[in-house]
């Protein structure tokens, strides 16, 4: 496909082109965590899934979608190399990502993570801290020892520091007021999520279209895209937090209301000019109801200007996609991405 092409329509099964990614991905994330502490193994196996307490296999299904390491693998195949090629940078954004909820859990106060007690619930506090320290280093050994290692790491280095950047301007936002000068308007917000989410998503897509030798432009361009699908995800987790199925989700409905944490529906319905937002912005204040709340903010707009929000961040991926020729395979399939994690709000 040529630069600023548009990407041609090709049908695609998404739950089976993540299956294959995770697949391809899995044999090389045992060996690396097999070569952590037993102890620090277990809880990482935990983590990701694989094992209960005790290092029995787990009853169920792995949770997560796979999207970082999907789109590691298929930038990769978008540069034109194999899949395998990504898989280095596949293993090693999913162990950032891991380590990354561990401490999130911790500092959210956060008990469950995909129906089950989060580590620091079910090993304790400083363990699961370690298991985290643990993640973090093997992915920067992971990525170390790719070919292209040194670029790599410096990409990661720079989403990293993008991601604390998000993770404290998240938890600053919980001590600002919902009203008045101090309070978070969406931009911020944005902001916010695209460091926090999409960093790390744009830095999946960019690590494998690196290590699968694409030109800085290609690379860069893969990095825009995943940063505007992050963001689109986590405003999309936003309404999921607040409308969602728990049944579906795995998450308790209303619990960000419940934390006063700061969410992208919620503070575009407080800036919206409808009679439900300062009824809105009354109840927050005094710390009401949350289902009321999130009621107020649907009636307010929070609903339809976080789902506009998101199709705007989507757009804005498909654009950077188009822009740098791709592999056509591999670019479909990544076209299709945001349309499958939109669909969970619709």
């Amino acid at each position: 496909m040529t630069a600023g092409s548009p990407i041609a329509p090709v049908a695609v099964d998404l739950p089976e082109v993540l299956d294959r990614c995770r697949a391809l991905m899995r044999p090389a994330m045992e060996v690396a965590v097999g070569g952590l502490h037993p102890w620090v193994g277990e809880m990482a196996g935990y983590a990701l899934g694989w094992c209960e307490v005790g290092g029995a296999p787990a009853a169920a299904a792995p949770g997560g979608k796979g999207v970082r390491p999907a789109l590691a693998v298929l930038g990769a195949e978008a540069a034109g190399a194999p899949g395998r090629t990504g898989v280095p940078a596949a293993v090693a954004v999913e162990l950032v990502h891991t380590f990354s909820l561990l401490h999130d859990d911790i500092m959210d106060g956060d008990a469950t993570r995909r129906r089950r007690p989060a580590v620091w619930k079910a090993y304790g506090t400083g363990p699961a801290v370690l298991a985290g320290d643990a993640l973090f280093a093997l992915a920067v050994e992971t990525l170390a020892a790719a070919p292209d290692g040194a670029a790599a790491l410096r990409r990661l280095s720079a989403a990293l520091a993008d991601l604390l950047r998000g993770q404290a301007d998240d938890l600053r936002f919980a001590t600002r007021p919902w009203t008045g000068r101090g309070r978070v308007r969406p931009e911020a917000y944005r902001t916010m999520a695209e460091h926090k989410t999409g960093a790390l998503l744009g830095c999946a897509a960019a690590l494998g279209a690196l290590l699968g030798g694409a030109p800085r432009a290609t690379v860069d361009a893969l990095d825009r895209a995943g940063r505007h699908l992050g963001t689109a995800f986590q405003v999309v987790d936003d309404m999921l937090g607040l409308w969602g199925d728990p049944a579906v989700t795995g998450k308790p409905v209303h619990a960000d209301l419940r934390e006063r944490k700061k969410t992208y529906p919620v503070l575009a319905a407080l800036d919206a000019p409808h009679p439900a937002a300062r009824r809105l912005a009354e109840l927050l204040e005094s710390d009401g109801d949350p289902a009321g709340a999130a009621a107020l903010a649907e009636a307010a707009g929070g609903r339809a200007a976080a789902l506009e929000g998101a199709r705007r961040q989507v757009a804005a991926a498909r654009t950077a996609l188009a822009a740098v020729p791709l592999r056509a395979a591999a670019a479909a399939e990544l076209d299709a991405l945001p349309a499958f994690l939109l669909g969970r709000a619709l």
